[in-house]
């Protein structure tokens, strides 16, 4: 039983601050005190009809009277020792309810936690923060904590007590900002949220920032939940990520609720469900990692998951969080690596989520003029905020720590780095130096990289910024941003346009081809076509290729052939490997009957091979970070548009001599240069007629010739398919 110091009388302003609902410290008048007198039991059961608190130890009753304030019940115990006990509450229907008393335990988060909380690192914050099932003093419950330093008042509110705020009000700990209050025999399952009392008497219901699950939209509480989870193959990945860099990286971007839908009325599969549809196509697809579009909680579905309403809670459209687990410890048994998309740049500005938690901006900006993004009609976190930082920064470390996952990309980088980002002049203010960059966002990125590499060193850390900001892959301590990959947006953005253009008309724009290797190594890269180039009225890729349908996919397969030659990881969107026509909501369910018509099919089995030939082939993944992997043959044919290079490792034996030709135009006899003499063989071309193209292969091994072209003593004479790529192998 906890010590509480003695008082002489109840204080009837107290009481009546506590049914008015303005009290922020009910377990100062709430509870057994021991007083001068003897001991005081009080509660408060609005609607109660009888109130009896029982001694746990012998069964002696002492029953509770109000005889002033309704709902407010009191008993004195002379000359007792405080003793445990707990109430039989009677209703006006005379249903009896045992219940055991809140206002008796002691406050559990301690003034370190707080100190560590208000400076910005307490990592594991979000042990403390939220709803916690647990035991105190052998009472099995929840412990809820919240941080709401302008709320006059925060009560715990649910279906266990009928949504009444005045019966579960927070203890308000001082100096800190936070509210604690253990409730007994809650079990998991429950919906709750916190009702909060501003200053000036408004209140309003919020769901927890910390909450670890929550109800299916519409509906917007947090969910009590266990997290513990029996992890079966959490070792079993760990050896893929031990040198990243060296490591194959092709990674399937995946919509979970899109990716496929039951055939029996439900709207959706569940975690354990898609595990095994999605771990097996990806699997035989040949794809190493998959990367989910975010899976933390959103309220809007055509928002793709970008406008995070619970950063703590996986999505509830699939599941509960032990579900997510066994999604992602299913992957790992497959040797598949799981990436999650993470949203550190923005929030709604709706009531179910952050914004204006206790009334005023907490984690936001005060002045709308830094805390709105008006791009996409969102709150900007307040980066300079420590208690904001250490939200993020543990929000982080909580998805890798307890869901296992092994990389987080984190979206819209940019819009995190400028304080003018997406803001006309006179909407943002500059910042001390008078400067557009936010000085406060990349002191938090930096922190919090360095945070999760000294924690988490085999965890992929990468960013989507294509803004050109520089060092974003560079070490801290060297003055980057610490990031391990960043995605190649321009690359992207030029290569479509390349490809957009009428073959015939490439010649003038060849430098968009070539030019992203100039650069090349300035950054380490992941080449992505992802879900941003299929969304709106982009259409699919396939659809921004010019000609008619079989020059848009010979188009298609030139593309992708050169993207999976060309230095740095890979990512592709789903739906993208079959050529799916339209574009995607999160309405959509991939377009998997394409599948029946032979070219979408077929080209499904172009990127499978080219997906497997990647994997097998060193020079394409091994260097990478490194210059001497890639050279090039000839990148100045600029009237063909035919480019040559090779891609190598140390070892001779690995070297591989890529040709690409972006016209229709035949070559019978094409002269390239090799970097050695010998014999060399065609191990892959894209206009194979098993990938839909007319069969223009070299069938036959091709010994080099002493005659010197592309600036090389030795050449070889191929046949070059229209729209295609090949790629040779010298045999030893």
């Amino acid at each position: 039983m906890a010590n509480r110091k003695p008082v002489f009388a109840i204080n009837w302003n107290e009481v009546e601050a506590l049914v008015a609902g303005m009290h922020d410290n009910p377990h100062h008048i709430l509870g057994m005190h021991e007083t001068t007198d003897g001991v005081y039991i009080n509660a408060y059961f609005p609607g109660a009809k009888k109130v009896v608190a029982v001694k746990k130890a012998t069964g002696e009753c002492f029953e509770l009277v109000s005889d002033r304030v309704p709902g407010f019940f009191y008993v004195k115990v002379e000359q007792e020792c405080p003793f445990v006990y707990y109430y039989e509450v009677t209703n006006g229907e005379e249903q009896k309810k045992k219940i055991i008393d809140p206002y008796v335990f002691e406050a559990v988060i301690d003034p370190i936690d707080i100190s560590r909380f208000h400076d910005g690192v307490h990592y594991e914050i979000f042990e403390k923060l939220g709803a916690h099932p647990c035991t105190m003093d052998g009472v099995k419950g929840v412990l809820f904590a919240v941080w709401a330093p302008h709320a006059a008042r925060v009560s715990v509110v649910g279906n266990f007590n009928e949504w009444n705020g005045k019966l579960h009000t927070m203890r308000r700990i001082e100096y800190s900002g936070i509210f604690e209050l253990f409730i007994p025999e809650i079990e998991c399952g429950e919906l709750y949220k916190y009702e909060i009392m501003t200053r000036d008497g408004n209140s309003f219901m919020k769901p927890d920032p910390y909450a670890n699950c929550t109800e299916l939209r519409p509906g917007t509480a947090s969910r009590i939940v266990d997290l513990s989870y029996e992890w079966k193959h959490q070792d079993s990945y760990n050896r893929l990520l031990n040198d990243k860099g060296e490591m194959p990286m092709n990674i399937y971007e995946v919509h979970l609720g899109s990716f496929k839908r039951p055939k029996d009325g439900k709207e959706f599969f569940n975690y354990r469900e898609i595990a095994k549809e999605l771990a097996d196509y990806v699997k035989e697809m040949g794809y190493t990692h998959v990367e989910l579009l975010p899976i933390m909680e959103h309220e809007n579905d055509s928002s793709w998951g970008y406008q995070t309403s619970c950063f703590y809670a996986p999505s509830s459209r699939y599941g509960e969080p032990s579900d997510f687990m066994y999604f992602v410890d299913y992957l790992h048994s497959k040797g598949i690596g799981v990436i999650c998309d993470w949203v550190p740049s923005q929030f709604p500005m709706t009531e179910g989520g952050l914004a204006r938690f206790d009334g005023e901006p907490l984690f936001e900006p005060v002045d709308d003029r830094r805390s709105i993004n008006p791009r996409w009609g969102t709150y900007i976190f307040d980066y300079g905020r420590k208690e904001v930082r250490n939200y993020l920064i543990s929000n982080a470390i909580y998805w890798i720590s307890k869901y296992h996952i092994d990389g987080i990309r984190m979206d819209s980088i940019a819009s995190m780095l400028y304080l003018d980002y997406g803001k006309a002049y006179g909407d943002w203010i500059p910042n001390e130096y008078g400067g557009n960059e936010n000085l406060d966002a990349i002191s938090f990125i930096k922190e919090m990289n360095s945070v999760l590499k000294e924690r988490f060193p085999n965890c992929m850390l990468i960013a989507e910024e294509e803004s050109g900001w520089p060092m974003m892959t560079e070490d801290v301590s060297l003055g980057g941003m610490g990031f391990d990959y960043k995605w190649n947006v321009s690359w992207m953005k030029n290569l479509l346009k390349y490809m957009s253009y009428d073959p015939l008309y490439r010649k003038y724009e060849h430098k968009m081809l070539t030019g992203s290797l100039v650069d090349a190594y300035s950054e380490k890269y992941i080449l992505e076509f992802s879900h941003n180039e299929v969304i709106g009225d982009k259409g699919s890729i396939v659809d921004q290729m010019p000609g008619g349908y079989e020059e848009k996919f010979s188009n298609l397969r030139l593309l992708y052939g050169y993207m999976m030659m060309h230095p740095g990881k890979k990512l592709l969107f789903m739906g993208q490997e079959f050529a799916q026509f339209k574009s995607f909501s999160e309405s959509d369910e991939m377009d998997w009957d394409l599948l029946q018509f032979d070219a979408h099919s077929i080209l499904r089995g172009y990127v499978k091979a080219l997906n497997h030939l990647y994997k097998q082939e060193p020079a394409l993944y091994e260097a990478d970070q490194d210059v001497n992997g890639f050279e090039w043959i000839n990148e100045n044919a600029a009237n063909e548009s035919v480019i040559s290079f090779v891609r190598k490792t140390d070892k001779p034996e690995d070297t591989l001599l890529v040709v690409c030709n972006f016209t229709p135009v035949k070559h019978a006899k094409y002269k390239v240069g090799v970097p050695e003499s010998g014999t060399y063989k065609e191990v892959f071309c894209s206009d194979e007629e098993c990938f839909g193209g007319d069969g223009s292969k070299n069938t036959k091994a091709i010994v080099s010739k002493r005659s010197a072209c592309d600036n090389r003593k030795n050449s070889i004479t191929i046949q070059l398919a229209p729209l295609s790529m090949s790629i040779f192998k010298i045999e030893k």
